[in-house]
């Protein structure tokens, strides 16, 4: 017969193995490990190995690895490149604003005058409809509406408006602006429509209960809360004209140019430190407009 005393039974409840516990600042750590791991292998090394390439040298068959500022130099001691770069600044300009102006009242007409929920998502989907084919093919649609013996210069030519075809419709900077606004709008649209759905419509009401016109109402309430919309729409829009060179270069028919069409031409070249050059200045130009958005509006709630 084995007898256990109390200190015998104390010395093994003492060698039990404890239970291991992360600290909270552990699993924070380890729950942000996947997507550090893939913004580093897909975002972060990529933009590394375009910086490096961008101090290479090179020739017409090769790049030799090395550290010089020579395309640098070339780059921002050009006035071709710098032209370029206007010229790209104005397209994002302009589409930015007749995109914000439509998407704006496009979103306002679906948030407020719509009055159920469900006819609301139809009328959205039906605004998505465009995407449901490429942006290659909903561009060159407009050639045979824009073109000189296309839709639009036969009705003004048959109508008596215009005596012969209106030239400038077509690969000029109009048609690069109008393809832009066509590709790009829902991206404006889709971020203020979800900041104005969020919106409490009792605001509203209490402005009109205050005597507040149809008109303060939208200077004073709606517009100031659909700020954090306009910003993430401006940032999509920007970005996407900044990148674009197929619209540019089809819709201009090659009279005009952008930094996108600028650093595909020097790759088709084989120029890969100038294009990389070029790939970090205009990615720190974009920075610097996305810096500036944000230290005006506070996007964080629409996060």
């Amino acid at each position: 017969m084995v007898t256990i005393t109390g200190s015998e039974t104390e010395k093994t409840e003492d060698v039990r193995p404890k239970s291991f516990r992360l600290s909270p600042a552990a699993i924070s750590y380890l729950q942000s490990t996947p997507l550090t791991v893939i913004l580093g292998a897909f975002l972060l090394i990529p933009i590394l190995m375009i910086a490096v390439v961008s101090f290479w040298d090179y020739d017409f068959a090769q790049m030799y690895p090395d550290f010089l500022s020579m395309n640098y130099t070339e780059t921002l001691g050009s006035w071709v490149t710098w032209k370029t770069y206007l010229n790209t600044l104005k397209y994002a300009a302009l589409v930015w604003v007749i995109t914000i102006f439509i998407g704006f009242w496009v979103a306002y007409f679906l948030a407020f005058h719509i009055r159920t929920t469900a006819m609301q998502m139809v009328l959205f989907l039906v605004c998505t409809v465009p995407f449901l084919t490429s942006n290659i093919i909903r561009m060159i649609s407009w050639i045979p509406v824009l073109g000189r013996n296309g839709i639009i210069n036969t009705a003004l030519v048959s109508s008596g408006i215009v005596s012969q075809p209106v030239e400038w419709l077509l690969y000029s900077d109009f048609a690069v602006v109008l393809a832009m606004v066509h590709l790009y709008t829902l991206f404006m649209v889709t971020p203020i429509f979800n900041t104005l759905m969020r919106i409490d419509k009792s605001l509203v009401e209490a402005a009109r209960d205050a005597g507040a016109s149809s008109w303060q109402i939208l200077m004073n309430v709606i517009i100031p809360l659909a700020k954090p919309g306009m910003a993430i729409g401006t940032i999509f829009v920007v970005t996407l004209v900044m990148a674009d060179f197929s619209t540019v270069q089809v819709m201009s028919g090659g009279q005009s140019a952008s930094v996108a069409l600028m650093m595909k031409n020097q790759m088709s070249l084989l120029q890969y430190p100038a294009a990389a050059a070029n790939a970090v200045i205009l990615l720190i130009l974009v920075l610097m407009m996305v810096a500036g958005i944000l230290r005006i509006v506070d996007i964080r709630k629409e996060l």
